[in-house]
């Protein structure tokens, strides 16, 4: 080889191999994000901010979009990496956050474009149904999972199936959204009892995974307004109980948000986001039907905290991009 060829090879080289480890590292927990986005848009439609909704809500398709060219060239060029993740005992629970971001989205869309949100629902719902069913099958298989493998991050399967009616019964799927719905509650409260298990009689999540806590936030909340949704706007008994259990998961979270905030910054802190959001969501729809002052007062304190987490993690996070912090091996 000429020395002007090996040259350019020792120039080229390194930047073709950093994009390479990038992409065969690219974590399937980053769909956090784009969850959190849509979240946040669907936080600012529900206080009635419809402009700064439409523009969350296409931040939010870009990094889905990003998103998942990143996993389709990682399951393209560096499958095993990618396999060797779906057998991993923690990161398996995030998969179904790429079914739940299309669910959000077309609850986003689906009074503008029912046409597209229909299609957009379909797939993520029969997504959603198949990694649901294949995941637990994953968690009852032969493998040997351990208390230190639990987390909140295991509430994300059973979150995507309570979030399919939020466009689903607007669209009219009403009994596949009533199976939907069903799992995931039946799921919720079976991973609440051994989650909460863990968390005190058992060793403390690890640092990186603490941030996971505020997930349990999400379930009732989300469930509260899938219920609302599935009776067609009225208020009872059951939609009560959800949204004040959302209210006290927000409260012991925030207990623990003064020692999160002082962790390192990683990848599970946008498990912030989506949470924030749902109970912000129920916090505006319960005022809405019943008139509460106080209600719509939680929910805009609550939007407020959701808007500084929001701007906070994308800034950390395109921080940590230039930086090279992200898409490293463990």
């Amino acid at each position: 080889m000429v020395p002007r060829q090996k040259e350019a090879l020792a120039v080229t080289t390194p930047a073709a191999l950093e994009t390479s480890s990038r992409i065969e590292h690219f974590p399937i927990g980053y769909f956090g994000m784009s969850m959190g986005l849509f979240g946040f848009a669907l936080a600012l439609r529900a206080a009635g901010f419809p402009v700064a909704s439409h523009v969350g809500m296409w931040v939010g398709l870009a990094a889905f979009v990003v998103l998942a060219a990143m996993l389709i060239l990682k399951a393209t060029l560096y499958t095993s990496a990618l396999v060797a993740e779906w057998h991993h005992p923690v990161r398996i629970a995030f998969f179904p956050a790429t079914t739940i971001s299309l669910l959000l989205f077309a609850a986003l869309i689906h009074h503008d474009a029912p046409g597209i949100a229909t299609v957009v629902w379909i797939v993520g719902a029969v997504g959603q149904g198949v990694l649901t069913v294949v995941v637990v099958s994953a968690w009852i298989s032969h493998r040997a999972f351990g208390p230190g493998h639990l987390s909140p991050a295991w509430f994300i399967p059973a979150v995507g199936n309570v979030v399919v009616p939020l466009a689903g019964a607007p669209l009219g799927y009403e009994e596949a959204c009533w199976y939907f719905f069903a799992v995931g509650i039946v799921f919720w409260l079976v991973l609440l009892t051994i989650i909460f298990n863990r968390l005190i009689f058992h060793d403390p999540i690890p640092e990186r995974l603490r941030p996971t806590l505020v997930i349990l936030i999400a379930p009732p909340a989300v469930a509260f307004v899938s219920w609302i949704q599935l009776h067609s706007g009225a208020l009872d008994d059951t939609a009560r109980v959800l949204i004040n259990a959302g209210y006290f998961f927000t409260a012991v979270v925030l207990v623990q948000l003064p020692s999160l905030l002082r962790l390192p910054f990683s990848l599970p802190f946008w498990a912030l986001s989506f949470p924030l959001a749902a109970i912000t969501v129920a916090s505006f729809r319960f005022a809405d039907l019943t008139g509460s002052a106080v209600h719509k007062t939680f929910g805009y304190v609550l939007l407020i905290v959701l808007a500084i987490a929001i701007v906070g993690l994308l800034l950390r996070t395109i921080r940590a991009v230039w930086a090279g912090e992200i898409c490293r091996p463990e």
